[in-house]
C-alpha cells in the first residue's frame, strides 16, 4: 500500500470512536546505569537517573488510539490507592476517556515495574492481586457499555488475563456489541481460555494462536507462505472462533491475516531496529482497529497495523506510535 493510499484511510481516523475493556495496568520505569556488581549478591547495581510512568495494559491500547483520535475510552477496574490515582490522571492527562473506570478499595490497582540500564531490561517486578469483579461492578460496566455504544465505532477487548475478563462478561460484550452492529476486536489470552465466537476481528500472537488451537508450538519457516503448520492454527482458529478477521502476529515475520473463503495474506515486517517488543501487541490491535473503522480493507489494515508496530518495537518502554512517524513509514513506499 502506497502513501496516498494510507493517508486517505488516516483521513477518517479523526473520528473514529474506539472504547477498550481490559486490564488496567501502571507501567513503571527506573532507567539508570551499571557500574559494578554488589558485594551483597551476585547482582548489578543499578544507579537511578529517573523514573517515569504510563498507563500499561489495556490502557496502553487507548494510548496508541489517542494519538489518532480524540474519542478513545476505556472501561475497566482499578484500585483507591496512590497509584490508581497516578494511572486515572495520566489517563486523562492523555485525553483518553474515563467514565467506565470503576475503582474499588478491595481491588490492588496493577503495578509493573521495570529496571533498565544502557538500554537492557534488568528486572521486572509485578504488584498484583488477582481479583475477580463482583456481580454488582460487573452490571455497572455493561450499564457503562450500553450507554457508550450508540456512540461507538468499535469496542476492542484487551485481555491480559489479570481477573476481570471471565465468561459471562465476555458473552455479554460479544452479545451487545455485535448486536449493536459495532465492529468488535479481540486480544486473547491463553492464560484466560475463553470461549469467543462471533467477534469481527481476532488477534493473538503466534504462541497465543498455537495455544488457541491446541497445537504444539512450532519453529517459523520461511517463507511464511509454507509455513505449514500457521496455515493449520489459521483454519482451525477461523472454524473454532467464528470470526470474520483473524490476524496472527509472527514477531521478525511480520503478520498473517485470514479470512473465510479467502488466501491467507502476510505482510512481512517492517521493524528496523528491535529494542523492546512490550507493548507491540497493544499497538498492533489498536491500528488494525482505527484502520477498519476508518473504511480499510483488512489488508489494508494489516498494513497500517504492521508498520505501526514496526515503529513501537525501535524504542524503549511503553511506548506509542505518532501519526508522523506512520505517515513517514508509509512515504518511503513510494518509490517502490
Amino acid at each position: 500500500m502506497k502513501g496516498a493510499r494510507y493517508e486517505e484511510i488516516a483521513a477518517g481516523f479523526a473520528k473514529s470512536r474506539v472504547l477498550v475493556i481490559g486490564d488496567l495496568i501502571l507501567d513503571q520505569f527506573v532507567w539508570g546505569r551499571v557500574s559494578r556488581i554488589s558485594p551483597e549478591a551476585p547482582v548489578p547495581v543499578v544507579e537511578v537517573d529517573r523514573e517515569t510512568q504510563y498507563p500499561g495494559g489495556a490502557a496502553n491500547v487507548a494510548r496508541n488510539l489517542r494519538e489518532f483520535t480524540a474519542h478513545a475510552a476505556v472501561l475497566g477496574m482499578i484500585g483507591a490507592d496512590a497509584d490508581a490515582d497516578t494511572l486515572k490522571r495520566l489517563l486523562a492527562d492523555e485525553g483518553i476517556h474515563i467514565e467506565g473506570v470503576q475503582q474499588d478499595p478491595e481491588y490492588h490497582t496493577i503495578v509493573k515495574t521495570r529496571i533498565i540500564a544502557r538500554h537492557q531490561q534488568v528486572v521486572r517486578v509485578d504488584r498484583e492481586k488477582k481479583v475477580r469483579p463482583t456481580q454488582a461492578q460487573y452490571d455497572r460496566a455493561i450499564a457503562s457499555l450500553e450507554g457508550m455504544l450508540p456512540q461507538l465505532d468499535a469496542v476492542i477487548v484487551e485481555d491480559y488475563a489479570k481477573g476481570l475478563i471471565q465468561q459471562g462478561f465476555a458473552d455479554e460484550i460479544a452479545r451487545r456489541v455485535r448486536g449493536a452492529g459495532k465492529l468488535l476486536a479481540i486480544d486473547p489470552n491463553p492464560g484466560n481460555p475463553l470461549q469467543w465466537h462471533g467477534a469481527t476481528v481476532m488477534k493473538p500472537n503466534r504462541s497465543e494462536a498455537f495455544a488457541a488451537a491446541g497445537r504444539p508450538p512450532s519453529e517459523p519457516v520461511d517463507p511464511v507462505e509454507k509455513d505449514e503448520a500457521v496455515l493449520e492454527v489459521g483454519r482451525i482458529l477461523l472454524e473454532k472462533w467464528g470470526c470474520e478477521i483473524l490476524l496472527i502476529t509472527l514477531g521478525e515475520q511480520g503478520m498473517m491475516l485470514f479470512r473465510p473463503g479467502e488466501a491467507p495474506y502476510h505482510t512481512p515486517t517492517r521493524a528496523k531496529e528491535v529494542f523492546d517488543v512490550s507493548g507491540a501487541g497493544d499497538t498492533a490491535i489498536a491500528l488494525f482497529t482505527l484502520a477498519l473503522t476508518a473504511g480499510a480493507t483488512a489488508s489494508e489494515a494489516a498494513e497500517v497495523s504492521n508498520h505501526a508496530s514496526g515503529i513501537v518495537v525501535g524504542k524503549l518502554g511503553t511506548a506509542t506510535v505518532r501519526p508522523e512517524e506512520l505517515l513517514r513509514s508509509f512515504s518511503g513506499l513510494e518509490g517502490e
